[in-house]
């Protein structure tokens, strides 16, 4: 069953207020550098629940997604397996 895994994030700043992520790190500490943002559009994630800005990124080839919930905690996460 899926669940929400929330993230650490290092993430670069832009002076137009765009955050783009460069790496996310897991609960287990392991570290992932992001290859690519391919896209950054507001929505849902049906299958954990949580609203906010989804990123579409490439991580080590693989297609993925990561969501930053603005407002009160300002937290990244995404979707986990069990």
């Amino acid at each position: 069953m899926p669940r929400k895994v929330y993230v650490g994030v290092v993430a670069r700043h832009e002076i137009n207020g765009e955050i783009i992520p460069l790496s996310i790190k897991y609960e287990d500490g392991e570290e992932y550098e992001i290859d690519r943002v391919l896209d950054i559009c507001r929505a849902a994630s049906i299958k954990v629940g949580g609203v906010g800005l989804r990123y579409h990124c490439r991580i080590r080839g693989r297609e993925t997604y990561i969501w930053h919930e603005s407002g009160e905690g300002n937290k990244w996460f995404v979707e986990g397996k069990d």
